[in-house]
């Protein structure tokens, strides 16, 4: 899940793509009443009775689209395109190693996450990863 406002970034690795362990998610993710922009797909179809505002983007229908502008405005509010970018990004991530072991995937994906968190890498950062002392220039 992304925070279309916020730009915050969850996942994690489910045992099964369906709509019960889907809820479960977004019910511990977000509050009552957030937007959730979703597909089609009716495992999100339980996301109303939750409180949660579904809004969809039809991307098989005779009509399909891939972002909707209700208002007119040009700014497309509705879309899926920020979560389908980031599978995208995790596809590519785990090409490198060849295979993954169902064993290791919530790993590869906690790693995936915390590198996509990162905005930027500073001096302290990269002691704090190495476990080095904190800087001398740092010091009161």
């Amino acid at each position: 899940m992304v925070g279309r406002r916020s730009g915050e970034f969850r996942s994690e690795v489910l045992g099964h793509a369906n709509a019960a362990e889907l809820e479960e998610v977004i019910d511990c993710a977000t509050l009552e009443g957030t937007v959730v922009d979703t597909d089609e797909w009716k495992g999100y179809n339980g996301l109303p009775r939750m409180g949660r505002v579904r809004v969809t983007v039809d991307h098989w229908g005779p009509k399909s689209t891939w972002a909707r502008d209700d208002d007119g405005d040009g700014v497309r509010e509705v879309h899926c395109g920020t979560q389908e970018g980031i599978r995208t990004h995790v596809r590519d991530f785990l090409r490198r190693f060849y295979g993954v072991s169902e064993w290791y995937l919530a790993r590869y994906q906690a790693v995936f996450q915390w590198r996509f968190e990162i905005k930027s890498v500073t001096d302290e950062f990269l002691r704090v990863l190495l476990g080095r002392p904190p800087s001398m220039d740092s010091a009161p």
